[in-house]
């Protein structure tokens, strides 16, 4: 299992699943994170955390535990 935590600077991936419940889930899914979108890895800051990503033609930054949840391929 890969996760978007793992996913280095200038990829490109597509989203498999979501992990984690309730409104947590809500929240990411709330901010364009769904099966089958394709995230692209902007950039990560230098302790890893934020990792700024563009998502449906946008810039979001995510926190490190966030981006565990987002399991990808």
């Amino acid at each position: 299992m890969k996760t978007l935590r793992q996913v280095g600077v200038g990829q490109t991936v597509k989203v498999k699943r979501l992990h984690g419940e309730g409104p947590v889930k809500r929240r990411i899914m709330d901010m364009g994170i769904t099966k089958g979108v394709e995230i692209y890895v902007r950039k990560v800051a230098p302790l890893g955390d934020p990792i700024e990503v563009t998502v449906r033609d946008y810039e979001l930054s995510l926190r490190k535990v966030d981006a565990e949840m987002i399991e990808v391929e």
